[in-house]
């Protein structure tokens, strides 16, 4: 019998920690609301939400220990999933009314105001993932729920061979921007998941299996 994962959504005061749990139960998963470091590292995944201020969300990480726990999991290889603000802290930098905020440096690169007429952008999008990709798989076509001002518009990580290329994932909101990442054990949507009806269940459905 295939043992169902176990998923931490960390709880550092930031993000729609209560719908993720919701979502992530009916993609099958296990997933508790913690704030505890032992059990954030243990878990098979753990899912960083956020919501607000790029420098808000790095600072209440931070307190709570957040960035050791992400870094810990990386190098050992265990699933990290980031969820809007908690895809953008993974960037170096976050540009915010001219302010240059310092991320959490597991990309490089910086986020930065969308070119858009209308902010936020507020709405459902189709997104165009890369070949190969784990999240979007018999998702391709689906559309995904963003609310945001802010993205990483480029990506400069130079990934050599023989460690696989990211698989890359991006939709336009005036410009072209990263809807989300597959880098390794680190994943990441600028869109809301748990706000995207059953295509974001499904995406949650393929982390959560990837995790088996």
């Amino acid at each position: 019998m295939t043992r169902t994962p176990r998923i931490a959504v960390f709880d550092y005061e930031s993000g729609n920690v209560h719908s993720a749990v919701k979502a992530l139960v009916a993609a099958g998963a296990d997933a508790v609301l913690t704030g505890d470091r032992t059990e954030a590292l243990e878990a098979d995944g753990l899912v960083v939400p956020g919501v607000g201020a790029f420098a808000a969300v790095r600072d209440a990480l931070r307190a709570h220990g957040g960035d050791e726990i992400i870094d810990r999991r990386l190098a050992g290889g265990r699933p990290v999933l980031g969820i809007c603000v908690g895809m953008q802290v993974l960037f170096e930098h976050g540009v915010e009314r001219g302010h240059d905020s310092e991320g959490l440096g597991e990309w490089p690169g910086a986020v930065t105001a969308l070119n858009a007429p209308v902010l936020p952008h507020m709405g459902w999008n189709t997104v165009a993932p890369d070949a190969g990709s784990v999240l979007f798989d018999g998702i391709e076509d689906e559309r995904f729920y963003f609310v945001h001002s802010y993205a990483a518009q480029t990506w400069e990580l130079d990934v050599i061979p023989p460690f696989p290329q990211p698989v890359l994932t991006w939709t336009t909101y005036g410009d072209p921007f990263l809807a989300a990442v597959e880098n390794g054990p680190l994943s990441a949507t600028q869109f809301h998941p748990e706000k995207s009806g059953e295509a974001g269940i499904r995406l949650l459905r393929n982390w959560v299996r990837s995790l088996a």
